[in-house]
């Protein structure tokens, strides 16, 4: 009875104005996004040259959105970046140890870091897209430390350079 009720309400709940508040943003702090999402993403690039191993994976674009874009919010602290990506590729890790890749899999690792980054306060929407990565991959243990520890370590190190070297943006807002 009560999930009848709650149904039929749904569309009145989903009811919200049009266009909602949007702070200012100066072309500063977006050209400043630019260039250091650039640099984030450009450095885990020139290390996988460096030490020949694969860094980046596609969940590292959405961190970068955060990190140099976002960068005053809960999201984009390095709890939360670091955290997140490790909490999610250990679920990946279990998940495909348990169950191997599937659609099903797949579908139950994004939920369940989401479920684990939730009750470690590790909230870092990108690490969906690590445990998808890694359940489609297949990948074994060594898929937290490369390249998802690697990966995220060199872009809170870059976010913290650039974020800093600027007077208009301080990084983090807190560590923990």
């Amino acid at each position: 009875m009560k999930i009848r009720k709650r149904i039929t309400g749904l569309p009145r709940r989903c009811m919200a104005p049009l266009r909602g508040p949007r702070p200012a943003m100066s072309l500063r702090y977006a050209f400043w996004s630019f260039l250091s999402g650039t640099l984030g993403i450009l450095a885990i690039c020139e290390i996988t040259t460096l030490v020949g191993h694969p860094l980046l994976i596609g969940s590292f674009g959405a961190s970068a959105v955060l990190l140099f874009g976002a960068t005053d919010s809960p999201l984009a602290q390095p709890r939360n970046l670091v955290g997140g990506h490790l909490v999610s590729a250990g679920v990946a890790v279990v998940v495909v140890a348990l169950f191997g890749s599937s659609p099903l899999t797949m579908a139950l690792g994004v939920g369940l870091a989401i479920f684990v980054m939730n009750l470690t306060h590790t909230t870092h929407p990108p690490g969906g897209a690590t445990a998808l990565i890694g359940v489609q991959g297949a990948v074994g243990p060594g898929f937290i430390l490369l390249p998802v520890l690697a990966g995220a370590l060199i872009l809170l190190a870059t976010a913290i350079f650039t974020n800093n070297v600027v007077y208009h943006r301080s990084y983090p807002k807190h560590w923990l």
